[in-house]
């Protein structure tokens, strides 16, 4: 076990609380086998009847995965140890999406990346004044893993495909808004919410509704039928096209956005979220999702980009394949190819 996460029981629920605040709690690989040991020990005790997540002190309730890690991983050792680490976190991402208890999520703060991964599967998502919610891989090279392309390609009006390009940030009433939470309660309320459910389990759901407020308009809706509109096809070269021909300032910002990010884990997206909607089952999501990982982190814009933007800041990545032309449906297909049998993701 880790300090990095605390386990413990209260009353009748599981506790699961992130605990590595210089890093915004950001994932580690210990960090998920604790996670993981601790539901699989739960799942038998009849003790316990629910499981809360939620993050220990600090800002954020979950920043991501360990970039740096990959990032290594990348440079020093051909994708080894990386691959390790998607693949463990991935099955704790369908362990999760699996169990048979409800598990409460409660996205106080930043929920980026991995956070997005360990939140989405559970079936309460409590969002707050403080929630910032974001899949921003495109810009560092990666791609929406952690099952972001059943989640996000089960969003309607094309949000998923935005999401996944931009790397847009939604607060807690645009998370509401979009079905991304299911509740939204004020900060100040959680300590009561938690009290509650781990004396009565059985009651999450009126629990969480009784405490509940009305969110601030959801800013986003204001732009929903533009996301419609202009992410409307799985083709990038058709959204970059639909942007640059609409001469308001959204989308001109929107594809100033689009013009920093990956041109290829863009398409990768597209692709992705494209193939995981007619998947019916979420371990084929997260097979497809390992493999991209393991393509994608040791081509060049993934250490690329996590140097420009994480390590030197100087926010300049130079890309490769520099433009959405160059990334040839025989690269993307190579990226989305099956691994040797022996090699191939498997759940817990």
């Amino acid at each position: 076990m880790t300090d990095e996460v605390h386990i413990h029981t209260h009353g009748h629920a599981g506790h699961i609380s992130l605990n590595r605040p210089k890093a915004l709690h950001a994932l580690t690989l210990d960090m998920c086998h604790a996670m993981s040991a601790g539901l699989a020990k739960w799942a038998d005790d009849d003790k316990v009847e629910a499981v809360i997540l939620d993050h220990a002190e600090g800002r954020g309730f979950c920043a991501g995965g360990d970039i740096n890690l990959l990032r290594h991983s990348a440079l020093n050792d051909g994708g080894k140890s990386g691959r390790a680490f998607f693949h463990d976190e991935y099955q704790l991402n369908h362990q999760m999406f699996e169990y048979a208890k409800p598990i409460v999520a409660f996205m106080d703060g930043i929920t980026m990346g991995g956070g997005v991964g360990i939140a989405m599967p559970c079936k309460y998502r409590v969002a707050t004044e403080n929630t910032r919610f974001a899949m921003p891989e495109t810009g560092i090279g990666l791609f929406p893993d952690v099952g972001g392309g059943w989640h996000l390609s089960r969003l309607g009006g094309r949000l998923g495909q935005f999401l996944a390009l931009t790397g847009a940030r939604l607060d807690g009433s645009e998370c509401l808004w979009a079905g991304i939470a299911t509740h939204y309660l004020p900060a100040e309320k959680l300590a009561e919410a938690k009290a509650r459910i781990a004396e009565h389990p059985d009651r999450i759901a009126g629990i969480l509704s009784e405490l509940s407020e009305t969110p601030p308009p959801a800013r986003i809706e204001a732009n929903a039928e533009r996301i419609a509109k202009h992410f409307a096809s799985d083709r990038y070269e058709d959204i970059l096209e639909s942007l640059e021909l609409d001469d308001i300032e959204w989308a001109a910002k929107e594809l100033a956005t689009l013009r920093t990010k990956s041109p290829q884990t863009c398409k990768v997206a597209l692709r992705q979220l494209a193939e995981s909607q007619n998947l019916d089952n979420f371990a084929d999501n997260m097979k497809m999702e390992y493999r991209i990982a393991s393509r994608v982190l040791v081509r060049p814009d993934f250490a690329e980009g996590v140097r420009a933007v994480i390590v030197d800041k100087t926010h300049d990545p130079k890309w490769d394949p520099a433009t959405p032309e160059g990334v040839s449906e025989e690269l993307l297909d190579s990226i989305f190819a099956p691994l040797p049998a022996n090699e191939e993701w498997k759940p817990l």
